[in-house]
């Protein structure tokens, strides 16, 4: 069985939490939000990377430069 192709599955739950919380009016819980986003970014390129899926792993860098301007904003 091919693990990586596995990770897939932990990143979009994870996504689905981060988006989730950036729709709260809790400061705190939108903060949590981009950092959980910026996990999954994480999870989606090292997946991307094994799968060899590049427009993902290009799509979830440009993804991630937003939810760090997301952090930045929510300080």
């Amino acid at each position: 069985m091919d693990y990586f192709s596995l990770l897939q599955w932990p990143a979009m739950v994870v996504n689905i939490l981060a988006v989730w919380l950036l729709t709260s009016r809790s400061k705190n819980k939108r903060h949590a939000g981009f950092l959980l986003s910026l996990l999954s970014n994480g999870l989606w390129i090292v997946w991307g990377w094994f799968a060899q899926a590049f427009a993902v792993i290009g799509l979830q860098i440009a993804l991630a430069a937003l939810n760090m301007h997301g952090v930045k904003k929510t300080d």
